[in-house]
């Protein structure tokens, strides 16, 4: 019976108070971190737990914070990716509104070992309990001197601010979010060079997801051995699952890396609803390619995942039951992408907007011969065409579509006409 780490204060009474946090040994492995460890060792304690980040990409965090110059004429700063956007994901809402500490502690650690002094948690306008209960978690761990100068006695200081967005999915891509912290229009950069030598104000900058940084006080207060013990060897630790969609129990599920996608769906979320049956499941919020159901026994880490043509992203797990027509799933996804576009690529801004008109047509009943040549088309000029993942991530959903669901979309053009109607 697997045992709640990240989750484990979620459902306590006043578990976004620092005395709750403190009284389930919260704060432990900043103590640990200040007292035991040099910033280097704590670096080498992530590398060693082989903690992938949680964002989406799985980049081993270890390794990107040891990209950090540690000599450098300008000042380090560590950044909080807060901005959460990703339909069907929900995960870091829940962590920040009801274990905030768990954060704070995970991005002093973090700032300690990068030698980052500032912190910015870049998070998401409309999670306005979030941003109350984190900025409450600020205030109390600087009272307590778990921020500030001097924490702990050391001669380490360091502040956290909170940056609220204003609704734009782009700002969940790392480089569009400096840009925004700065003041600008949210764009994704051109790499190199990277946001570890040239980021935030142009100096060197981490960027984590909120999921990332709760793992790091876990990993320094019980050790490297530890996390490895839990999943598999290339994709350790505990992870959070958001499943939602066509599902009976729906929710934020923590379970070991690597758990079986129908084991989480059918044993843990309960299954489709009654005489319903599993469709298909998207496994990483709607940049990750569709399975169809008889693919389901894939394992819910990052390896697994790519093996089988999709990716973990941001565990947002959406289930689709037989009553669903994937012409309109497909419209729905490919429409929010296009509207999130940030305008800067000419093959997304424009790609999608004409993935969009074809889709509707075709949804419509108006689908026209040579109308799938024409996505498979705009697809292949997408992908791998544009400066961040947004168009990939339209591009490699579409084909996925295309590819599994074929007839339905067929079925539409020739009987001109949904079949589920």
């Amino acid at each position: 019976m697997y045992e709640p780490v990240l989750l484990k204060n979620v459902n306590v009474q006043d578990g976004h108070l620092l005395s709750t946090y403190e009284a389930g040994g919260g704060y432990r492995g900043l103590h640990k971190a200040l007292k035991e460890h040099t910033p280097d060792e704590i670096i080498d304690l992530v590398k060693r737990s082989n903690l992938r980040g949680r964002g989406g990409a799985g980049f081993p965090t270890g390794m990107k914070w040891s990209f950090v110059p540690k000599r450098a004429d300008k000042p380090k700063y560590l950044c909080c990716n807060a901005d959460e956007g990703e339909p069907g994901t929900f995960k870091d809402r829940i962590v920040m509104e009801r274990d905030p500490h768990q954060l704070v502690e995970g991005m002093a650690i973090s700032a300690y070992a990068i030698g980052a002094e500032v912190a910015y948690v870049y998070i998401r306008g409309e999670y306005v309990l979030a941003i109350r209960r984190l900025e409450q978690a600020i205030a109390e761990a600087k009272a307590k001197g778990y921020l500030g100068t001097g924490i702990l006695g050391s001669d380490f200081n360091f502040v956290v601010h909170v940056h609220c967005g204003a609704g734009a999915y782009i700002c969940g891509e790392e480089t569009a979010m400096l840009d925004s912290l700065e003041g600008k229009r949210a764009q994704p950069r051109l790499k190199p060079p990277f946001p570890a030598v040239a980021g935030l104000y142009a100096s060197p900058t981490v960027i984590n997801n909120v999921e990332t940084l709760v793992c790091v006080p876990h990993i320094v207060a019980r050790g490297p051995d530890w996390f490895r013990g839990i999943g598999p060897e290339k994709s350790p630790g505990p992870k959070l699952y958001c499943v939602s969609g066509q599902v009976r129990m729906p929710g934020l599920y923590e379970l070991p890396m690597g758990i079986p996608l129908r084991e989480l769906v059918e044993d843990h979320a309960g299954g489709p609803p009654a005489g319903r049956k599993i469709k298909a499941v998207i496994p990483g919020g709607v940049s990750a390619p569709v399975i169809p159901e008889p693919g389901l026994d894939v394992g819910m880490d990052f390896d697994s995942l790519a093996a089988a043509g999709t990716m973990l992203g941001s565990a947002g797990v959406i289930v689709v039951d037989d009553t669903t027509c994937m012409v309109k799933v497909a419209t729905r996804i490919i429409e929010f992408f296009h509207h999130e576009s940030c305008g800067k690529c000419t093959p997304c801004r424009e790609g999608l907007n004409w993935v969009v008109k074809v889709l509707r047509r075709i949804e419509a009943g108006e689908g026209a011969p040579g109308d799938m040549e024409q996505l498979d088309m705009l697809c292949k000029g997408i992908f791998g065409n544009t400066f961040c993942a947004l168009g990939d991530g339209a591009a490699m959903g579409l084909r996925a579509s295309l590819a599994h669901f074929r007839e339905e979309f067929v079925a539409h053009i020739e009987e001109r006409k949904c079949p589920f109607h």
